[in-house]
């Protein structure tokens, strides 16, 4: 099973009397590369998914024991494969749909199992056909914005539609004759006069527990109760300037609207360069279970001449250790007054789950960062010469491939230590990592290195730059490939939780996931220092 580690969407509110709990975009684009769960890269080729068969199942986080929805309708295109979704009315589905309306979670993930693929040079599986099983709410993409979700159509039926219809009435009635008001056609209209439609000239600002409950349904009920308390503000405030007279701003500050220039302003680029590099591989219990077993070889089997015919050959038992996993839990959370959800314009609690889920994303990266260094073997000492970076590299190289065959990919690195690969130069003052692109070649080119990007390739090498390593960080080793794995890293993203607390008018909200690092070959994981 393939579950790709995961796309935007805009809401539209359905109409008509027919409700809708429905979503649609872009499950996966064709050869495009990502990374699936056991850190694999993957590209589909057109058509390698099917429109026929079973409907794939709608799951949270890839937990089949979170199912919320089925998909109705698979549409093959050159780009990619589109679909559509229905939202399950259970509590379950409720709960994706309040997530997708607050653009909590705007992401979709395949969860497939491949029937005809190959390989490239590069690892990397084609796949040319592959049964779909599921298709999971997620809210972070291995596609990114090109498997997205194009459009949520919520469905809760709302009262304010029938406030709206009432009004329509109420004027024919008022211009009828006297004559033809009958006792019968004022029972027909009993049933569909609520009350709000009777009050809405006279307009009562809700109460605290009206104004939650109108948040939790959310969709069109919260969005008229927001639209007619700012009808009653307007209509306040009108009245007071018409009383006014000759009125300057200086006599009416708490009246003037505060322009806001958005968006926020972001200083944390939210980015795993560790996790993505490494690969974020999914849990062999869906998470269940707070340890698992991750098996190793201690001891190989052997194969050696034999002496002489008929004579005992080479017997050595294979011996396999049991290495225990813990999962380690990241959490966050943050109380909201219902007046900071209402009345601030950017909306501070779409902005502040963003910064939440993001918290969440340096932390991961930074406890993967954190414990690559802990399991790293030292490989000797660098000082600062471009001839010692040469003999550090290789001889990290030799400890990690001797004995082996495996070659190392990556090397992780600091800040600090990327900007010293950056400045190194020969005698003459030719960098040693120059860019080297558009078909052209450079003196001393050990390796392409750019200023502006973080993907140089120093001596082959992938190069990872992280600000979560501690300063003077150098570790070359072998990760993302699948087969020789010298460090893996686990993740259960369990996503947002939500909590009202009328007793002070605020909802709590919280985001988590689960995490676990295991050093798989520890000898393959090896550290320069510096002098």
């Amino acid at each position: 099973m393939i579950k790709l580690i995961a796309g935007d969407f805009t809401i539209d509110a359905a109409k008509g009397d027919a409700p809708r709990r429905s979503i649609s975009g872009t499950a996966v684009p064709y050869n495009v590369p990502a990374t699936v769960s056991d850190g694999t890269s993957v590209i589909f080729r057109p058509g390698s998914l099917p429109v026929e068969g079973k409907a794939p199942r709608l799951f949270m986080y890839h937990d089949a024991s979170m199912p919320v929805g089925i998909v109705t309708e698979r549409v093959d295109t050159e780009q990619g494969m589109l679909f559509t979704a229905k939202i399950s009315a259970s509590s379950q589905g409720q709960d994706a749909m309040i997530m997708l309306q607050e653009t909590v979670i705007d992401q979709v993930s395949v969860g497939v199992n491949p029937t005809k693929f190959s390989y490239d040079e590069a690892g990397t599986m084609i796949i040319e056909a592959a049964d779909w099983t599921e298709l999971s709410l997620v809210p972070i993409g291995a596609f990114g914005d090109m498997a997205n979700i194009a459009t949520v159509a919520a469905s809760i039926h709302q009262e304010p539609e029938e406030v709206v219809l009432n009004e329509e009435v109420v004027p024919e009635q008022e211009i009828e004759p006297m004559s033809e008001v009958t006792a019968p056609a004022v029972e027909a209209t009993i049933p569909t006069a609520p009350i709000f439609a009777q009050a809405k000239k006279e307009f009562i600002l809700p109460t605290a527990g009206e104004f939650m409950a109108a948040y939790h349904i959310g969709g069109d009920t919260f969005k008229n109760m927001n639209a007619a308390v700012a009808d009653y503000t307007a209509s306040k405030r009108t009245a007071l300037q018409a009383a006014a007279g000759d009125v300057l701003t200086t006599d009416t500050p708490g009246l003037l609207p505060v322009p806001v220039l958005g968006p926020l302003v972001q200083d944390l680029n939210f980015l795993r360069p560790v996790v993505e590099a490494v690969g974020a591989r999914a849990y062999p219990d869906n998470g269940q279970q707070k340890t698992f077993t991750r098996p190793t070889i201690t001891t190989h089997t052997s194969v050696a001449t034999q002496s002489t015919e008929l004579s005992a050959v080479s017997a050595t038992t294979m011996v396999i250790a049991a290495n225990s996993v813990t999962k380690t839990t990241l959490a966050g959370q943050v109380t909201l007054s219902a007046q900071d959800i209402s009345f601030t314009s950017p909306e501070a609690m779409s902005l502040i789950l963003n910064d939440l889920m993001g918290e969440y994303m340096i932390a991961s990266d930074n406890l993967a960062a954190d414990n690559l260094l802990t399991a790293a073997n030292s490989s000797g000492v660098w000082d600062g010469t471009v001839a010692d970076l040469l003999k550090s590299v290789y001889d990290a190289a030799n400890d990690i491939s001797s004995g082996r065959n495996w070659l190392p990919t990556h090397m992780f690195v600091s800040v600090d230590v990327w900007a010293q690969l950056g400045q190194l130069a020969d005698t003459t003052g030719r960098q040693i990592f120059p860019l080297i692109a558009n078909g052209l070649s450079g003196y001393n080119a050990a390796g392409s290195q750019s200023a502006t990007s973080w993907n140089g390739n120093p001596l082959g090498l992938q190069l990872v730059v992280d600000s979560n390593f501690a300063a003077k960080t150098m570790i070359i080793t072998r990760v993302g490939q699948g087969a020789g794995d010298a460090y893996e890293f686990y993740e259960s993203i369990r996503g947002l939780q939500s909590f009202e607390n009328p007793a002070v008018l605020g909802r709590n909200m919280s985001f988590h996931g689960f995490v676990s690092t295991f050093a798989a070959i520890p000898g393959m994981i090896r550290k320069i220092t510096q002098a």
